[in-house]
C-alpha cells in the first residue's frame, strides 16, 4: 500500500483545472524515471478532476495506479486527488481528501487561488507521510487490525487448550487402564499369597 500523489486542485466546472498544491512520494521509481512519472501523476490528476462532477467522489483506475477524486464543488471549486497503489483502501483515501479539503480551506484564502506559487500549505506533506500506512491514520481500520491481531489469539488460545484436554483426555484413559492392571495385579498377588500361608 502506497501513497504516490497528493493534490488539491481548483477544479471550475466546464474549465481547465489547476494545481493549487501538490506532494509526492517517488522514491519507489528510479532517479531517470521520476520525471516522467511525476509529468503522469499531474496530467493524471488534472484530467480526473476536470471530468469528475462536483460533490461527486469516484476512483479510477490506470495500469497499476489508482486515483481517487472527491471534487468537493461549492464556492471554492476545490477537488482533492490520490494517486495510490491498487492495493490501498477506498475508505482512508477518501477520509484523507476530506480532511485534506477542510484543512486547504481553512488555512489558505480563496483569493489566493488565483497565484497558486504563492500559496503555503506545508501540511499536505505531514498528510502525505501519516497516510502512507492506512492502518494507522484511519481509526476504524486501526481498530480492525486490533481485533484481527486478538482473534488470532484467541485462536491459538482455543486450540491450546484442545491439545491440552486431548492430553488430559489421554492422561484419563491410561489412568483408567492402569487401575484395571493394577486391580488384576492385586488380584493375582493376593491369589499367590493365599496358597503359601506360614503357620
Amino acid at each position: 500500500m502506497k501513497v504516490f500523489s497528493l493534490a488539491v486542485v481548483l477544479a471550475p466546472p466546464n474549465s481547465t483545472s489547476t494545481i493549487l498544491v501538490s506532494a509526492s512520494d517517488l522514491s519507489s521509481f528510479s532517479f531517470y524515471q521520476r520525471g516522467s512519472v511525476a509529468e503522469f501523476m499531474s496530467f493524471f490528476t488534472k484530467t480526473i478532476a476536470e471530468r469528475t462532477p462536483q460533490g461527486q467522489r469516484q476512483s479510477v483506475q490506470e495500469n497499476s495506479y489508482t486515483a481517487h477524486v472527491y471534487n468537493r464543488g461549492g464556492a471554492e471549486q476545490l477537488a482533492g486527488v490520490i494517486i495510490t497503489d491498487q492495493e490501498y483502501p477506498v475508505r482512508p483515501a477518501f477520509s484523507l481528501l476530506t480532511k485534506l479539503l477542510d484543512d486547504f480551506i481553512a488555512k489558505v484564502p480563496q483569493a489566493s487561488y488565483k497565484t497558486p506559487a504563492a500559496i503555503s500549505f506545508p501540511e499536505i506533506n505531514a498528510y502525505l507521510q501519516k497516510y502512507q500506512d492506512p492502518r494507522q491514520a484511519d481509526a476504524i481500520m486501526k481498530v480492525q487490525q486490533e481485533l484481527d491481531e486478538t482473534k488470532i489469539i484467541l485462536h491459538k488460545t482455543i486450540e491450546s487448550v484442545l491439545q491440552r484436554g486431548e492430553k488430559i483426555n489421554d492422561l484419563v484413559d491410561r489412568s483408567t487402564a492402569l487401575s484395571a492392571q493394577s486391580k488384576m495385579f492385586y488380584k493375582t498377588a493376593k491369589k499367590q499369597n493365599s496358597c503359601c500361608v506360614i503357620m
